[in-house]
């Protein structure tokens, strides 16, 4: 286990999907809450599976007061 270095693997790994199968598959798609939030329903909660140094929250939170609506957030973790 020690030959194989996480600081050379991740991008190795990376660079094969995108030749292999395409930058679409690496590439995550732009944030945009409001065509987010139409898909969204009282039955169908918006859930925010989160990387490390991503915070939504802030930008959830100024889109609800535009709405005027509240939001309940729910740590899982």
């Amino acid at each position: 286990m020690r030959i194989i270095r996480p600081e050379k693997l991740v991008p190795a790994i990376s660079r094969y999907v995108i030749e292999h199968l395409g930058d679409e598959f690496v590439t995550p798609p732009p944030f945009e809450l409001p065509l987010i939030y139409k898909d969204s329903s009282s039955t169908t909660p918006l859930i925010f599976v989160l990387s490390p140094g991503s915070d939504p929250m802030s930008a959830l939170s100024k889109f609800a007061e535009n709405k005027k609506k509240l939001v309940e957030p729910v740590s899982l973790g």
